[in-house]
């Protein structure tokens, strides 16, 4: 029987999803609208539109039809490496509007604009003072003293020894236990942010202080919050579990239950829009043809014969 694909009425507002869920060593089926998770431990139902980020790890089985129910609900999907330190591939997020990648890249085209909007999110990091006058080379240099003084202080706070940050992505396992810590909570909250940016509609590569890579822009707004999340839950994690071998999956579900709440969420979606100046118009669906000359122009009409009768 096939199953009637929901109205974009019906799908979960973005910032009302759980943040992500984590899957590795599953198969992967549909019934109904959710998705069924089968183990070696049981078998579990996730409600599709509930969930903004599925990331699937090694050992993943996945069905079409699962799939087509992640398309259709608007779910992210994104497809890592062990413990999600590395990304491979994702597929079409919920919002399918061009607002919001059309400003981003107009921001990040100019110079001008392009400054304003880094500045702006370094501006976000230091509240109480005045940066709009800082060069990028300034502006790097006070964000590198801020998170060193980030670590110290979280060391201090939780006795975790704490040196510099390490770690080597094909070898996860041979970090120090916070360095292992601090890539499972940051490899986390990068993934919320990616979310938050696709399902918006923006672009996951136009960066505005990093550049040159595919996620570019989802690193460059993750920083805005490491220091209020990421940071403070790897140490924590260190500090009550020490070298646990399951520090990394510890940590990644300290992170979850830290975005559980959505109160991330709703901050991020509300932080994209400001910095790329985009309103509630980045949620409308509208297609259009674009003309050099006359502007926006209608879709679906049929111009065969108007351009006939000037040939």
């Amino acid at each position: 029987m096939e199953q009637k694909k929901p109205e974009l009425s019906e799908l979960s507002r973005i910032r009302d999803r759980i943040t992500f869920l984590y899957l590795e060593h599953a198969k992967l089926n549909r019934q109904d609208s959710a998705i069924v998770v089968a183990d070696n431990q049981g078998t579990v139902f996730v409600p599709a539109a509930i969930i903004s980020v599925l990331m699937l790890g090694p050992g993943i089985d996945v069905t079409h039809r699962a799939m087509e129910l992640m398309g259709d609900s608007g779910m992210s999907v994104v497809w890592v490496g062990e413990r999600g330190v590395r990304q491979y591939a994702h597929g079409r997020a919920l919002n399918h509007s061009a607002s919001l990648i059309e400003a981003q890249a107009k921001l990040v085209s100019n110079k001008q604009s392009r400054v304003a909007v880094a500045r702006q999110m370094y501006q976000m990091r230091f509240q109480g003072e005045d940066v709009s006058q800082l060069s990028m080379q300034e502006l790097r240099g006070k964000e590198g003293a801020r998170v060193r003084r980030v670590y110290k202080e979280e060391s201090q706070r939780t006795g975790v020894p704490w040196s510099r940050r390490e770690y080597n992505p094909d070898d996860f396992d041979s970090g120090t236990p916070i360095n292992k810590a601090l890539t499972a909570a940051h490899q986390a909250l990068y993934g919320l942010s990616y979310s938050v940016i696709v399902a918006l509609g923006a672009s996951a590569a136009l960066g505005f202080v990093h550049t040159g890579h595919d996620l570019s822009f989802v690193y460059d707004f993750a920083d805005l919050y490491k220091a209020e999340y990421s940071i403070p839950i790897a140490f924590s994690m260190v500090k009550k579990y020490g070298d646990d071998k399951d520090i990394g999956s510890r940590t990644r579900l300290a992170m979850r239950d830290a975005f559980v709440d959505g109160k991330l969420m709703i901050r991020m979606v509300a932080d994209l829009k400001m910095l790329l100046g985009d309103s509630n118009k980045a949620e409308a669906e509208t297609l259009n043809l674009w003309d050099d000359r006359m502007g926006l122009q209608k879709f679906g009409v049929q111009y065969a014969e108007h351009e006939d009768n000037h040939s």
